[in-house]
């Protein structure tokens, strides 16, 4: 085959050009199930195709990312902040020399486990599933578990292993709830997607009319911006110059090699500001009235379809029992999956009355 080699090439410039401090695909920790090398492309290179290819990430484009099922055509979907937390982590990546390959698998990947209506679908399953509902855990069983019939994506230990990690909670967005991942390009997706969400949730907000620009916080507005490229270039550059010991430069191969991988942050006045815009967005916008009486909706939604299924597993596709799971679990997986409008179309079928169709009305004589 006239290709071989052009992995190993591709390997070698990895070794040759990037960070000591990122990952190599050459030294990856493997996969679930053990492959043979693909002639023409890297470990990480594979993952991302994968992910690009599945029906999970198909399905992220009829996905709520702040609004209800939006009928404007600029606002956000679970699809669009994706590709752009991966773009914002592959600008990062390259100017501190990192693995752009494996971030953007990871980028690409991270939110694939989001249930219909965003958080309010997540809130809604966490309630009703005794063992609890968490969309980055979520993304990972779908990788491992759910996708290609079951058999899962058998992505690297290194992609796995940063996906539920980019998780927050309300609060400081470097805090560790669900841990640090373990490589640099791990914790770079996690920082690209406050950096993407709040940029981005701002613009969707003033769309909608829920907030004005004057209304965002001034003191972080005069840090970070007041458009969508202003406060994406600050912070990205935040992460950049605060975090430029991983590239490595400077230190000697013996000196790379004795020393700990520095963590990726941001510079303090930045991350203030950042944590300051986001609390704003929970306050004015995650939680506005408006927006929470169609939360309260669409958990409604999610609620009697759960329970619909949990009585009548045997319209819950089959690829859905392959790991021999418990019902409940299987109906959690089968409505995490669904998009917006194929759960609301659901819904309607089995809960809202159809008007009946009358070819003929008799006269009635009086």
């Amino acid at each position: 085959m006239k290709h071989l080699g052009v992995r190993e090439r591709l390997e070698e410039l990895e070794i040759q050009l990037l960070s000591p401090f990122a990952a190599k695909s050459r030294f990856s920790k493997g996969r679930l199930r053990p492959e043979p090398p693909s002639p023409v492309r890297t470990e990480f290179q594979r993952d991302r195709d994968r992910v690009i290819h599945c029906k999970a990430f198909r399905r992220l484009k009829h996905k709520t990312q702040v609004f209800l099922a939006p009928l404007g055509d600029h606002y956000m979907t679970r699809l669009t902040h994706v590709l752009q937390v991966t773009q914002v982590a592959r600008t990062i990546a390259r100017a501190l020399r990192l693995n752009e390959d494996l971030t953007e698998a990871i980028g690409l990947a991270h939110d694939l486990g989001h249930p219909p209506f965003g958080h309010a679908g997540e809130e809604a399953l966490a309630e009703l599933y005794p063992e609890g509902f968490r969309h980055n855990l979520q993304s990972l069983r779908v990788v491992d578990k759910l996708e290609n019939d079951g058999r899962g994506l058998n992505l690297t230990m290194e992609v796995r292993e940063a996906i539920p990690k980019h998780s927050k909670e309300r609060g400081d967005v470097m805090a560790e709830a669900w841990g640090t991942a373990e490589t640099l390009e791990g914790q770079v997706v996690k920082l690209a997607d406050s950096i993407a969400y709040v940029s981005h949730d701002i613009e969707d907000a003033i769309r909608a009319g829920i907030i004005t620009p004057n209304d965002l916080p001034a003191d972080a507005v005069r840090v970070l911006g007041r458009t969508h490229g202003e406060r994406i270039n600050t912070m990205v550059c935040a992460v950049i110059e605060y975090s430029w010991a991983a590239t490595g430069e400077g230190l000697t191969p013996e000196e790379a090699a004795r020393t700990p991988p520095p963590p990726i942050g941001m510079d303090p006045t930045v991350l203030g500001a950042l944590n300051a815009m986001r609390e704003f967005l929970f306050d004015r916008v995650y939680t506005n009235p408006v927006a929470k009486a169609e939360f309260v909706k669409a958990k409604d939604v999610i609620r009697r379809l759960y329970e619909h299924f949990c009585r009548h597993p045997e319209l819950i596709p089959e690829k859905f029992f392959v790991h021999e799971d418990p019902v409940e679990r299987a109906v959690v997986d089968y409505i995490a999956g669904m998009t917006d409008r194929y759960a609301l179309y659901l819904y309607e079928g089995l809960f809202v009355p159809k008007l009946w169709a009358v070819m003929s009305v008799p006269v009635q004589h009086h």
